[in-house]
């Protein structure tokens, strides 16, 4: 993982010394609300339904063990403190689909302590808010990947430095969302964000990136446009600056539903690619482009140096596998993952779990999570798009003891990648922006699918929930999407079948599509199995619930969850007292 320097801690520091002067004066009355709004906001502090909420950033998802247990300490000893929830749980985090946390409970004239512990291990919330380049995320198995072309985190990583603070793209019409791919397989959902980079090599061996611009969720679900087939790397930064002028100068600032750069890209299309095209060569042509940081072999290797493999990892060893039971050979089918270096495996540690929403850890899981990583996994863990815990450097010949103490903390359910293993945003709960709860649907559905030989049996589905149009549920990609509405004061929830984040199995990246009219909420769990039900019935050998309904069609599914929308009309009426 990343190794800071003394440079990169300065700045931590001095960012929450900062924080701590202003928070002092918004508290003695010398700065309003107002005022102080846009300073909390650039370090990460919003003002949710209940509480403040902070948004810790974790580039590219990755964590030490000494990281994650300060994040526990602050968990334990800031959140829920006085703020008037019960408290039976104690403190938690939420791990978001943007590989950050986030504390929903910390009473805000104590953030600046919180800022402090977190400058102590090297984190802070900058660029968490606001309309900036916000936390670059990549593939989970980023550096580990066997099917990797190149590492994509010393790019992630000169990207995160280049932005920050960036005083030409600190004011964007609107935020800005960039991912990194490194491998054949996009993990890192590219084709969803604002600039997806894809690491490619031209004909000539040389390496390079696909730059893809304009893909969003939200109102309007788009698929990012191609933009340019291949940059060479040491252009990587002038041809992003180059895209973010563009948007600079011709991005929507009148109409915050119109603001995001899909919209510009969507309105202007080739136009669009052509002005960053003139841009770049501008850029390029001014200094050779060294003002606007082109980049020599010597930075990309001094920042690539940054990511060697922890000390005592190295290839060899036996990879063979040990067996075990059957639990544990199910935990290493659906949470281990292969690896490149001989002898290695990456394994997902579940925070998926009844009892809990999706992503929740508390600070006693946290604790037991940096536990497993430094037993296991070398003091390194990554936050993945599916709002889990990683250990990448895991021994084969470790697995057994570490699915037996996975199990033992709860964090070994063996449901990866499955209907369970399901992504949702904290919804009406927590969020101010929320139409409908997305936490009490996460749990109906657990317990609806709580045989995990049935969930086994149904096979990879990517089930995503969004409590409002924002879509931090991601609920456009899933396989299956439910989408939280308001209907005159009701939470209704809407469901979209065939949507993909872009992975291999599930095919290119594509919005799901809507089967009908919104379910009331205690009908959601009986309409998804009516749904899962005609797939499993219609499914041929080995056919993926998202191939089947793409073969199928959605009258089918529709036509099953239409059934028990009328079954429950039905029972209405039956049971509606006579005048």
């Amino acid at each position: 993982m990343y190794r800071h320097t003394d440079l990169d801690r300065r700045f931590v520091h001095a960012r929450a010394a900062q924080y701590r002067d202003q928070l002092d004066r918004h508290l003695r009355g010398e700065l309003s609300a107002d005022d102080f709004r846009p300073l909390r906001l650039q370090n990460g502090w919003y003002v949710q339904r209940h509480a403040p909420m902070l948004r810790v950033a974790i580039p590219y998802g990755v964590l030490s063990a000494r990281q994650l247990r300060q994040l526990a300490r602050i968990a334990r000893e800031f959140d829920l403190q006085d703020a008037g929830r019960p408290t039976e749980r104690g403190g938690f985090g939420h791990f978001t689909t943007r590989q950050n946390l986030q504390f929903n409970w910390i009473l805000l004239e104590r953030s600046a302590d919180v800022m402090d512990l977190l400058a102590e291990v090297d984190m802070h919330g900058i660029q968490t808010s606001g309309n900036c380049v916000r936390n670059v995320t990549t593939d989970v198995l980023a550096g580990v990947a066997p099917d990797e072309i190149a590492d994509p985190r010393p790019w992630c990583e000169i990207l995160r430095q280049w932005s920050t603070l960036h005083p030409e793209f600190a004011f964007l019409p609107r935020k800005f969302k960039i991912a990194v791919s490194g491998s054949r397989e996009d993990r890192a959902a590219t084709g969803w964000h604002d600039i997806g980079l894809k690491l490619v090599h031209d004909d000539d061996g040389a390496l390079g990136f696909a730059v893809d611009v304009g893909g969003g969720m939200g109102r309007t679900p788009v698929i990012a446009t191609r933009v340019a087939e291949f940059v060479p790397a040491a252009d990587l930064l002038l041809f992003v600056e180059a895209i973010l002028r563009v948007y600079n100068r011709f991005g929507r600032r009148d109409n915050l539903y119109k603001a995001r750069i899909k919209i510009l890209v969507r309105a202007e299309g080739e136009r669009f690619v052509q002005a960053v095209r003139d841009e770049y060569r501008a850029i390029v042509e001014q200094d050779g482009g060294w003002i606007s940081h082109r980049l020599g072999p010597q930075q990309i290797a001094g920042i690539a140096a940054h990511f060697a493999p922890p000390a005592g990892v190295a290839p060899g060893g036996d990879d063979a596998v040990p067996d075990g039971p059957p639990a544990y050979r199910r935990w290493l089918e659906r949470n281990t993952h292969g690896h490149r270096l001989p002898g290695w495996r990456a394994v997902t540690l579940s925070l998926k779990r009844p009892g809990l929403p999706p992503g929740d850890a508390t600070a006693d899981q946290m604790d037991a999570a940096a536990a497993l990583a430094e037993r296991f996994g070398h003091g390194e863990l990554r936050v993945s798009h599916e709002q889990n815990l990683l250990l990448p450097w895991v021994r084969a010949r470790d697995l057994p003891a570490l699915w037996q103490a996975a199990v033992e903390l709860g964090l070994g359910r063996a449901h990866t990648g499955m209907l369970t293993d399901l992504i949702a945003c904290p919804g009406g709960d927590l969020c101010a922006l929320a139409n409908a709860r997305s936490i009490p649907i996460a749990a109906a559905i657990a317990e609806r699918w709580s045989d995990l030989d049935e969930v086994h049996d149904i096979g990879d589905v990517a089930l995503h929930i969004s409590g409002c149009i924002n879509s931090c549920g991601h609920h456009h990609s899933g396989h299956i999407g439910i989408l939280g509405v308001d209907k005159d004061g009701s939470e209704w929830y809407q469901v979209t079948l065939g949507g993909s984040d872009g992975r291999l199995r599930s095919g290119p990246a594509q919005a799901g599509k809507m089967i009908g009219p919104a379910f009331a909420a205690d009908e959601v769990p009986d309409a998804l199995e009516a749904i899962v039900e005609t797939y499993r019935g219609a499914r041929e050998p080995g056919e993926l619930f998202v191939h089947c309904v793409r073969r199928l069609g959605l009258a089918p599914f529709r036509a099953a969850a239409d059934a028990v929308r009328r079954t429950t009309a039905r029972a209405a009426l039956e049971t509606e007292p006579v005048a």
